[in-house]
């Protein structure tokens, strides 16, 4: 008899975006005439730059003629991709990470989701709440959870991220192994600085802890002041994975590219406690599961580190920050209290009511959707998350059907 693994049952219903666009579906069925909105999930809007383009179609020539044609290519990313990320996004500030210490794939959510696998299913996990739902999810699949229980999963250390921490959660109370830090916050735009960040790394080091630091939103950082890499914190090479992706700052979410960096002297400890080092455990995972990123994409990924490309990105970047901005200034102009929104593409917004009623309100009032903040996790209750990944057009009027829809 073929058995299911039951750690499963113990997700939620859904997906909390899932649950959105079933939401947003019905509504546009029994709706038809509305123009709806989506400032919910953050996916982008424009286009991918023109440097990225061009090496894109130069690509896809290459793979037209024999003497030029790619067939299978090193699982880990090719080195030219390797090599410029190492030097633009980690050299350049100060960071020791060197091009074989960067696996490239196809998407942050991915590798967030995956890299579980190298630890022991009892390693105690620290997650942020409000949290983006992979972390959690997929350790509740791994099994290194208990049952959901009045909003939480039993043999989780949650780490409460409220107003009152300004959405910086403070050191675990109890021991911990695996620690998940996002920073630019997603879902709540917050920011951590450099001496914050390095009593993460002092606590993983005391501790024998491990670090798991998404820094997907890094490029939305406009605070010179605040770190964009874990790495630019002494010691984080022995205590930290840092996760980022092409998707929000150059438009790849249709693309799909994104890396994981894991420096060779990032370590964990096997059953006697001698210490294994995680760079050759990942780089098996990756080559046994992963069959590489296409090369067309990849020539487009490293033209993001072009002069031209490196213009057109921050271009896009402020773009959205832009939105962001108008956003912040318009939603405090209605009373209400947020976050984000400054060095992040997401603005954390307390509504003041049940998360899911604001927002159905939005949705069926103002023909806008959001993104629920209970979804988030249970700190995350009474918020809700508004993305600037929309057109600036788009986002004006969504303000002015908002205020209609509230005032």
């Amino acid at each position: 008899m073929i058995k299911i693994n039951e750690n499963y049952l113990k997700l939620q219903a859904s997906y909390l975006f899932a649950d959105i666009a079933r939401k947003v579906a019905a509504f546009q069925e029994t709706h038809p005439e509305r123009d709806v909105i989506k400032l919910g999930i953050g996916d982008v809007t424009r286009s991918l730059p023109p440097a990225c383009i061009a090496a894109f179609h130069a690509a896809v020539d290459e793979m037209a003629a024999d003497g030029t044609f790619k067939g299978y290519g090193p699982e880990q990313g090719y080195p030219f991709l390797r090599e410029a990320i190492a030097k633009h996004d980690f050299q350049a500030r100060g960071a020791d990470i060197q091009p074989d210490e960067i696996f490239i794939s196809d998407g942050s959510k991915c590798d967030t989701g995956n890299i579980q696998e190298i630890f022991a299913l009892d390693a105690k996990i620290a997650i942020p709440d409000p949290v983006y739902p992979v972390y959690l999810d997929t350790n509740v699949m791994a099994g290194r959870t208990g049952s959901f229980n009045a909003g939480r999963y039993d043999g989780i250390a949650y780490l409460d991220s409220t107003a009152e921490n300004n959405f910086i959660p403070a050191l675990p109370s109890e021991p911990v192994d695996l620690i998940y830090l996002c920073f630019p916050n997603n879902p709540t735009g917050a920011t951590i600085s450099h001496d914050q960040l390095a009593q993460w790394v002092a606590y993983a080091r005391d501790t024998r802890a491990l670090i798991l630091y998404d820094a997907a939103y890094e490029a939305f950082i406009q605070d010179e002041s605040l770190p964009r890499s874990i790495y630019e914190i002494e010691g984080a090479r022995e205590v930290a994975i840092e996760f980022r992706s092409f998707s929000k700052t150059a438009g790849f979410t249709g693309t799909r590219c994104a890396f994981t960096v894991v420096p060779k002297a990032c370590r964990a400890f096997d059953e006697q406690g001698n210490s294994q080092a995680l760079h050759p455990l990942w780089n098996r995972r990756h080559s046994t599961k992963f069959n590489g990123v296409s090369y067309p994409v990849q020539k487009a990924a490293a033209a993001v580190y072009s002069e031209d490309g490196q213009t057109q990105v921050k271009g896009l970047v402020a773009y959205y920050l832009n939105n962001a901005a108008l956003i912040r200034k318009e939603i405090k102009g209605l009373g209400f209290e947020c976050v984000g929104g400054e060095n992040s593409p997401y603005i954390w917004i307390d509504g003041r009511k049940d998360s899911w009623a604001f927002f159905d309100q939005l949705l069926n009032e103002a023909g806008v959707v959001c993104t629920p903040g209970a979804g988030f996790g249970a700190c995350g209750e009474g918020f809700i998350r508004i993305s600037a990944f929309n057109s600036f057009e788009n986002v004006q009027e969504a303000l002015a059907r908002i205020k209609t829809a509230i005032g």
